[in-house]
């Protein structure tokens, strides 16, 4: 037999809780704890309260019980509750830390959470939020790699000094190529993203061959001339320099910034240089492309158009190409460098 609780409200105690039910600024929690108790006053079965208020049974008797104790007040605050489990000690939590950044015993790499844990004998999930709270990653790594250009403060304050502070009636352009750009079609339709699963692709595809980007980054509009060509050879790159000298305006002086390929020094290349006095070669320090501003927009452009792109052949992706490097254009905002160029120097001094 259903149980049915008898809950008395007064003409007052009924119009408070109606204002807090139709109240819909205040908390939801609030506003539910009101319908159950104006449900059980109409003398409804708990099952029935519990239904029409969406709750469970034990829900609808613990609120009847805190309006029998406490009236309308009662339904308007929680409990304390018991203080959860003292914070781990100082100590612990150094030797934690003084653990992850130490070298792991045996033959492992580096420490896991479960590592930690077992030497330190606390729980899995006190290491990760021990970790979490100091920023410390131990499963993750990145490569890096000092340059050994015996001229290389000279050049970063040379390229830096052209980004934050550029000549005046001058273009400061960030050329480089991007080689090896393969046309891959995968063997079976994408499968697109969806609740609960990400988007898939077949691991297996057919090649249609590569192109190579030339592109060239006006530092200060951020627009790109980009141009694609089958072949990387010193002969290309000057095909790309007439381009660029055809795009910029007469009287401009330009400075361009490259990184050390054998292409950007080859001699017929200083020939054309010497026939082209506007221009100005800059070179960033061996080891250091990351100085190149143009390898940010290849970067983004690895990553939203080509790395999940399948193309049905070399036309079809050179077409891609100047598809996304038009919509880039069409949105581009000026490349600020915030670093300078002493910070960068004093940096690279301190890696090993």
């Amino acid at each position: 037999m259903a149980q049915t609780i008898c809950v008395l409200l007064d003409e007052a105690a009924q119009a408070r809780l109606m204002a807090i039910a139709n109240d819909r600024s205040r908390p939801l929690k609030h506003i539910l704890r009101a319908q159950i108790v104006l449900l059980s006053g109409e003398r409804l079965t708990v099952q029935e309260v519990a239904r029409q208020a969406g709750v469970s049974r034990p829900a609808v008797w613990r609120w009847q019980q805190r309006y029998g104790e406490e009236g309308v007040e009662g339904l308007l605050h929680d409990k304390t509750r018991p203080p959860g489990k003292e914070p781990l000690p100082a100590g612990t939590v150094a030797q934690v830390l003084a653990l992850t950044c130490s070298e792991p015993p045996c033959e492992v790499t580096h420490w896991t959470g479960r590592a930690v844990a077992e030497a330190t004998g606390i729980a899995l999930r006190s290491v990760q939020r021990i970790w979490q709270a100091n920023r410390l990653k131990p499963h993750r790594s990145r490569t890096f790699k000092r340059s050994n250009d015996k001229a290389f403060a000279e050049k970063v304050e040379d390229v830096v000094g052209l980004y934050m502070d550029p000549p005046a009636h001058a273009v400061v352009l960030s050329l480089d190529e991007k080689s090896q750009i393969q046309a891959l079609e995968r063997t079976r339709p994408d499968l697109p993203l969806a609740p609960g699963h990400p988007a898939a692709q077949t691991h297996d595809y057919t090649r249609h061959g590569t192109t190579t980007l030339f592109a060239a980054l006006d530092v200060l509009h951020g627009t790109v001339i980009g141009s694609c060509m089958q072949r990387h050879r010193n002969g290309e790159f000057i095909r790309f320099l007439n381009a660029v000298e055809a795009a910029v305006p007469v009287g401009k002086t330009i400075h361009a910034i490259l990184d050390n390929n054998a292409n950007h020094k080859h001699p017929k290349v200083r020939a054309w240089l010497a026939r082209h006095p506007r221009w100005t070669f800059h070179f960033t320090p061996t080891s250091a492309s990351w100085l190149n501003a143009v390898e940010g927009f290849f970067s983004a452009l690895t990553r939203r158009r080509l790395r999940r792109g399948t193309f049905t052949g070399v036309v079809d992706l050179q077409a891609a190409i100047k598809r996304y490097i038009a919509e880039h254009n069409s949105r581009a905002r000026p490349f600020t460098w915030t670093k300078p160029a002493a910070d960068i120097v004093r940096a690279v001094s301190r890696l090993p």
